[in-house]
């Protein structure tokens, strides 16, 4: 029987302080307040000085309110019953349907031994060409998506939860917009998309700490799933509200903080959750997509700044469109050569026609006279980022790929693409459409041309 404390020290914004004897770090505890029992954790240990985060907050709670510890961590329910709810950001049911409290899975726990892990080997389609084509996301990988405020980052998350050929998709929100709750909800439930996700979302109407438990919980049951035998894609949106709710629990502990006020451990924090991406051998694997947005497009940010350490490259999203320029999947080698001999040919291609034509642009503005080449490149530059980089454009890696060789065609010669002759043979549009001359009815080129591509690449 553990014992009851009935003496609260000090309350600091939404952390109670007590002396409490036998009590270990992480340990959860139940605080009896005049609004009910309210649920904390012990956050910070000082000889019998014991620092507690209520998760609820600390108003209605006296100081001679009653403060039991229950022995044991934080735990979230796992289930395959778990598909197609919503809860909140600390686990309970959002959408009225019952409580899940089947097998207790422990919060935080570290993430998988580097050595042990599966080196990352398989595409994950999308559907949207800038991340198919030319940034193609693969399996484990773990990417932040870089964006201000403002710009269409969770309807781009909706659009990679629907379209993603993934098993389970696991979506946590801190500090949304109740508008933004619903918009994912609504949405994914239309399409008939919510029936394989789970929602764990804490509103900005929440109490503030809770917005730190919705990695952990989000990740804890990916893991599940992943263990399992499921593919799971976890997005995350944003993580700049979770580190901006350390940075508050910090200050109300009188921390020493660090660049721009956030805690010190702001990269140990950040890297503990998005480690948790991982590839099982012979299970399934964890997939994880995180929306940081950066206060005043400045990519120095303390939380970007410390994520592009962490992550494997990055996805810029500016003007509604994932930018060609500074997005980077750096495992997408792993793979692009692997699903169609052109791939690469094409990513390469069209992103430095889409550079000159960023030139010609600068030209046009300064008021030089443009030249046939460079009527060319506007034309190539207006379609790309219509039927290319818009987000509302759905396309399978191979019709995205014959579309580019489409609008190569439209704009170029052959010859003023730089294309190698094997690959411009095989798969320039003809009278019969792409790849008459070579490719078989799957979009594959005969073996001959893969070769050529590599040698290419090299």
């Amino acid at each position: 029987m553990r014992k009851i404390y009935h003496r609260i020290d000090n309350i600091a914004g939404n952390v109670i302080i007590l002396q409490a004897q036998d009590v270990s770090y992480g340990e959860l505890a139940a605080v009896a307040g005049t609004r009910g029992t309210s649920l904390a954790q012990v956050i910070r240990l000082e000889g019998d000085r014991v620092y507690l985060q209520v998760f609820a907050g600390s108003r209605g709670i006296p100081t001679d309110a009653q403060v039991r510890f229950l022995g044991r961590g934080m735990t979230t329910s796992f289930s395959e019953n778990l598909l197609g709810r919503i809860f909140d950001g600390a686990g309970r049911p959002r959408d009225r349907g019952p409580e899940i409290r089947e097998n207790p899975t422990p919060l935080g726990g570290p993430p998988v031994n580097p050595v042990r892990r599966v080196i990352p080997r398989n595409m994950v389609r999308t559907g949207i060409p800038m991340i198919d084509v030319f940034n193609t996301l693969v399996e484990s990988q773990k990417l932040p998506i870089f964006s201000v405020a403002g710009e269409p980052y969770n309807q781009l998350l909706a659009r990679i939860a629907l379209q993603a050929e993934v098993d389970v998709i696991i979506l946590g929100g801190m500090g949304l917009k109740y508008d933004d709750y619903l918009f994912f909800r609504d949405h994914l439930e239309e399409h008939g998309a919510l029936s394989r996700a789970v929602l764990y979302v804490h509103t900005a109407a929440d109490p503030t700490v809770e917005a730190l438990l919705v990695p952990d919980i989000c990740l804890a049951v990916a893991e599940q799933f992943a263990l399992s035998g499921k593919r799971v894609l976890a997005l995350l949106t944003d993580m700049t509200n979770f580190a901006d709710a350390m940075k508050e629990i910090a200050i109300t502990m009188e921390q020493i903080p660090s660049s721009r006020g956030y805690p010190g451990d702001l990269y140990s924090q950040l890297a503990a959750r998005y480690e948790k991406a991982v590839d099982f051998d012979g299970a399934g694997s964890i997939t994880i997509l995180a929306v940081t947005t950066m206060p005043g497009d400045d990519v120095t940010h303390p939380v970007p700044d410390n994520t592009g350490y962490i992550t494997e490259g990055q996805f810029y999203l500016r003007g509604g469109r994932i930018e060609p320029f500074g997005s980077l999947s750096r495992l997408k080698q792993q793979v692009n050569g692997k699903t169609r001999s052109d791939h690469r040919t094409i990513m390469n291609t069209m992103i430095q026609l889409f550079a000159a034509y960023r030139e010609t642009l600068e030209k046009q503005a300064m008021g030089f006279r443009m030249s046939a080449w460079d009527r060319k490149l506007l034309k190539y530059g207006r379609r790309f980022e219509s039927e290319m980089m818009d987000l509302s454009v759905n396309l399978p890696l191979e019709k995205a790929l014959d579309l580019g060789w489409a609008i190569l065609a439209d704009c170029f010669a052959p010859e003023e693409t730089g294309v190698q002759t094997a690959l411009i043979e095989a798969y320039w549009p003809g009278e019969d459409g792409p790849g008459a001359e070579g490719s078989g009815a799957d979009g594959s080129a005969p073996e001959e041309l893969a070769d050529a591509a590599a040698a290419a690449d090299a």
